[in-house]
């Protein structure tokens, strides 16, 4: 059996399509094209501040991708052998595997809707213009710009933390009895943010993306390298890879290893980082997602495999922690310093590629699509909202160190619907495929089981928040 879909990844033939079909959505149309190119103009002056300014339609494919690997491929990576803890090899591996499919499966589904509603002269640049478009006002409005936001916000945040404990690392490297905490290096990350956080548009991000990009390969290479050496000496722990617990333990840590990969493979701002690309967009999303699966299978494997071959089921959340036993470096000092550093590096620019969708809101609400970009009118209050939208993050992220446990759940909510179950939905609904055909059932099947997993991935998450809420404490030093 086969499936059949209404697009060629990368090729000028494409699949066959019903005749009725043909007239919704033809890829091989050079009249779409020019149609695109022709309603650009028209489309710009209609655009709102957000989407003329910050969603800035410019850039290339090999922009796009740029922007996907630094949305996909980010040192949430470094928890990967976390994840094997609780699977064990075989499904570990398994739901790899299947994460990166489906996800790639998806990210493509959501481009063609994408495509085709721009060829028809309804070019989406936001995830909620395509809920309002296809789902109804209300889905876009109340469902799916409040999760997204919601998540955007989380990764910030979590970005944030998760930056001024890499800092905090290399300090206590340099100074064991060093009295500063961890909150006073979120503040310093923090103020990375607050500079890169006035770049005005999501294109000015490409070529810090594009560094971005060689930074997430170098640390999963440090990753890598580092656990190999040290499950090759007599350093590390003995190597034990049982699944720890008992039997209600082991099935919650099956679904928060679930949530963890899904995460993991989470992007959320498809719509928006492909409305970045300069028209025609036919097949430039595909391309862009090339290179970032490409980086992905490195990567994501890489680290997985090898770290979780070195510590077992003594794997830390993030697998540069077991680099350290209680203080004592297992590798030279100055690999882990060099792995942190490309790590906080690339976290600023993660955190900033997800502050597009807040500055898009900010941009909407307070700007002049009138005025010029760079007029006085625009760049005192951009700054200004920006400003405060990164110190808000900052705040957070320094009050509650134990921000992952609550960006679990809105991974769970947030990401398993935006990534895994909305594109399939919305390209039935769009194309319509028979509901005799292979393709219709996989969408469903896709749509049903990750529906299920992201509840019982959130309620197992609300479980671990529940067990931790003894060790919570407000500017803790974790």
């Amino acid at each position: 059996m086969y499936m059949t879909i209404p697009y060629s990844f990368g090729s000028a033939s494409h699949f066959s399509f019903k005749k009725r079909e043909m007239g919704v959505f033809n890829t091989g149309s050079t009249a779409a094209d020019e149609g695109e190119e022709a309603a650009a103009p028209q489309q710009q002056k209609d655009l709102d501040a957000g989407a003329l300014f910050v969603l800035k339609s410019k850039g290339s494919w090999v922009h796009c991708g740029y922007h996907l690997t630094t949305s996909i491929v980010a040192p949430p990576l470094l928890s990967l052998p976390y994840a094997f803890t609780f699977l064990g090899w075989a499904a570990g591996i398994l739901c790899l595997v299947v994460g990166a499919l489906v996800t790639f499966y998806s990210y493509n589904l959501i481009s063609l809707v994408l495509e085709h509603n721009a060829n028809m002269g309804r070019r989406h640049l936001r995830f909620r213009d395509m809920a309002h478009d296809i789902l109804g006002p209300r889905w876009g409005q109340y469902y799916v710009g409040p999760i997204q936001f919601l998540v955007c916000y989380g990764a910030v945040v979590a970005s944030t933390l998760l930056g001024g404990q890499c800092l905090k690392t290399i300090y206590l490297l340099s100074h064991p009895d060093g009295s500063m905490k961890l909150f006073e290096f979120v503040i310093i990350f923090g103020g990375l943010m607050l500079i890169l956080a006035q770049l005005p548009s999501f294109h000015s991000l490409r070529h810090i993306n594009m560094v971005s990009l060689v930074l997430c390969l170098a640390y999963s290479a440090c990753a890598t390298g580092g656990s190999i050496y040290i499950g090759n000496s007599s350093k590390g722990p003995k190597k034990d890879y049982s699944v720890n617990g008992d039997a209600e333990d082991r099935l919650f840590g099956v679904f928060n290893a679930i949530a963890i990969i899904a995460t993991t493979f989470g992007n959320g701002i498809i719509p928006e980082i492909q409305a970045t690309l300069a028209p025609p967009v036919k097949g430039k999303m595909f391309k862009g997602l090339c290179i970032c699966y490409t980086v992905v299978t490195v990567t994501f494997f890489s680290v997985a495999i090898s770290g979780y071959w070195a510590f077992g089921n003594q794997s830390d959340s993030l697998i540069l922690s077991n680099f350290l036993d209680n203080g004592k470096a297992l590798v030279p000092k100055w690999f882990i310093l060099m792995s942190n550093m490309f790590t906080i590096i690339q976290l600023s620019a993660v955190g900033v590629v997800y502050l597009q969708p807040t500055n898009e809101v900010l941009e909407k609400t307070f700007g002049d699509p009138t005025s010029g970009e760079f007029s006085a009118r625009n760049v005192i209050p951009r700054v200004i909202a920006r400003s405060l939208s990164v110190v808000s993050a900052t705040t957070i992220a320094a009050m509650l160190p134990f921000f992952g446990d609550i960006n679990s759940v809105i991974g769970a909510f947030g990401f398993m619907p935006l990534d895994f179950v909305l594109p399939v939905v919305f390209f039935n609904l769009t194309f319509k495929p028979s509901k005799r055909s292979l393709l219709f059932w996989v969408n469903v099947t896709i749509a049903v089981v990750f529906s299920a997993l992201g509840v019982i991935a959130a309620v197992a998450a609300v479980r671990q928040i529940s067990l931790d809420a003894k060790n919570y404490r407000l500017f803790a030093n974790l």
